[in-house]
């Protein structure tokens, strides 16, 4: 019997001995329709379905791979065993020994599941659909069986999976490019791209992995309206780079630079006093801008636009597309700014004028617009004068000179000074009859009575016309109410009224009244 019992111990001993959950190594002895049997050194086979080779290349016998111990002997005395599983657990082991959360790994994309895709990293991780791109879902079918990097967002040692993302790896990866990128750029250096959008103030250029900014005014020399004259999306074109910040990775890019500036030498190409023509290529309030040439314009101010023409908007004078004549006034190199005049084309007739129109003469005109200080009157065609509101009336008290004067309305004025420098007439019209204060001051001495009529009531007194345009001031001091009396329930325009005298102030030109006696 001892016999017997060493030899069955024997016997047992030439197994190995495996547990629930054991990882071996098998070979392939048989391969059945709907199972794979592997022989790994135990007294009993191993069997595992033949679907854990889908999407494999085809099992055959004498194949060797390690399998996960699923379950000893069942009623046919097979141990169940798992190709993928073990798999699983091995790549596992690897993966939680090598790689944590936040690493980027290696896998393949290898099939489509709801929600997203399963990626082959050691084991199968899983990449949801919104971590494909870096843009919406993306094109699942264009990484199908690719082999990529992605970025570990999760792992959950529990349940032993991984969440992966393509789109963290992606981000990554632009910005590796535009930190490559913008450690080689130099000013000045010339760089190709790809026009990848147009906005109203300039253009974006794909440099290859980082944009550059190509604003309008560095795209020609000469003027254009939009970025869409000269550049169109996906267009490629050669530009300069003109300055980058690397912590913002901000690029400037030029594509006029590429060029000489027509504005080099442009003082000796325009001198000041030199004829040029050009076309007007934009009308402002201000003025209207002429090209001289491609890249080079000049600005005709509203004010050298007419010698005697009171010009308010430019477009009286010029349109856009008129070819002019003007002289240069000024160059400015630095801040590439030309000065032109037009009316310099002909002679100032100013000088005339001031010979024709000397100080005292008399002239007719007609009232062309009136201000809250004077009125211009035209005494000849294109020419005006000016008279203030104190050079209306020598005795009425004008507050503005639309109570003297009407729009359209004919009135001989005198001239009181020319000024060719500034293009000024100074009229009066006052001035044409002399200044009746002396004989006031005589008629209306101290203490004199005298009646007239309240023409305007305020809160420091009245006025009273005492005769035609010659009014006085009743101060508030100069006169008694009741308490409960109101100025202008007591005094009111039109009422008929006796005051005395009480100041006159000829260099002033006032006249103070009272009602006391």
């Amino acid at each position: 019997m001892s016999e017997t019992f060493d030899l069955a111990t024997a016997y047992e001993k030439t197994f190995k001995r495996i547990s629930e959950g054991d990882i071996v190594k098998g070979k392939v002895i048989a391969v059945g329709e709907k199972d794979v049997y592997v022989d790994f050194g135990y007294k009993s086979e191993g069997v595992m379905s033949i679907t854990e080779f889908k999407g494999q290349p085809e099992v055959k016998v004498g194949d060797e791979f390690e399998v996960l111990v699923e379950s000893k002997e069942n009623e046919d005395g097979m141990i169940i065993v798992s190709k993928r599983k073990a798999e699983k657990a091995v790549g596992w082991t690897r993966i939680v020994n090598k790689f944590k959360e936040g690493d980027f790994i290696e896998g393949k994309v290898s099939r489509k599941v709801k929600g997203g895709l399963m990626v082959d990293v050691g084991i199968e991780a899983f990449l949801p659909a919104s971590l494909v791109a870096i843009k919406g879902f993306g094109n699942v079918n264009q990484i199908m069986g690719q082999t990529l990097n992605f970025k570990i967002v999760k792992m959950n040692k529990l349940r032993k999976n991984i969440v992966i993302s393509r789109k963290d790896s992606l981000l990554k990866e632009r910005g590796d490019a535009k930190d490559k990128i913008i450690g080689e750029l130099t000013v000045g250096e010339l760089r190709k791209g790809v026009v990848k959008n147009i906005t109203d103030f300039g253009a974006f250029i794909d440099l290859g992995g980082i944009d550059g900014l190509l604003h309008i005014t560095d795209m020609s020399w000469g003027r254009i309206s939009h970025p869409s004259e000269i550049l169109a999306i996906n267009d490629t074109v050669e530009v300069m780079i003109l300055n980058f910040d690397k912590e913002s990775v901000k690029v400037s890019l030029g594509l006029k630079q590429k060029t000489e500036s027509p504005w080099k030498d442009v003082e000796g190409k325009y001198p000041i006093g030199t004829k040029v023509k050009g076309n007007v290529v934009n009308i402002m309030p201000y003025g209207a801008f002429v090209e001289l040439e491609k890249g080079i314009e000049g600005l005709v101010h509203v004010s050298e636009l007419s010698w005697t023409q009171r010009v308010n908007n430019p477009q009286d004078v010029v349109a856009i597309g008129d070819v002019v004549e003007a002289i240069v006034l000024s160059v400015d190199a630095d801040s590439q700014k030309i000065s032109l005049g037009i009316k310099q084309i002909e002679a100032n007739p100013w000088f005339e004028i001031k010979e024709k129109f000397s100080a005292g003469t008399k002239i007719e005109g007609k009232v062309r617009n009136l201000t809250d200080y004077g009125a211009f009157i035209e005494i000849a065609s294109g020419i005006e004068g000016f008279v203030h509101a104190t050079d209306m009336s020598w005795t009425r008290k004008i507050n503005h000179p639309k109570e003297f004067l009407k729009k359209g309305q004919k009135i001989e004025t005198m001239v009181l000074a020319v000024d060719p420098e500034n293009q000024r007439i100074s009229l009066g019209i006052k001035q044409l009859i002399s200044d009746p204060w002396p004989e006031i001051t005589e008629k209306y001495t101290l203490g004199t009575t005298v009646k007239g009529t309240v023409t305007k009531v305020t809160s420091f007194g009245f006025f009273v016309e005492i005769e035609k345009d010659l009014e006085g001031l009743v101060h508030i001091s100069e006169f008694d109410l009741e308490s409960e009396q109101k100025l202008e329930d007591v005094y009111k325009p039109g009422d008929k009224i006796e005051t005395v005298v009480i100041k006159i102030d000829e260099v002033e030109r006032k006249i103070g009244l009272s009602l006391k006696k």
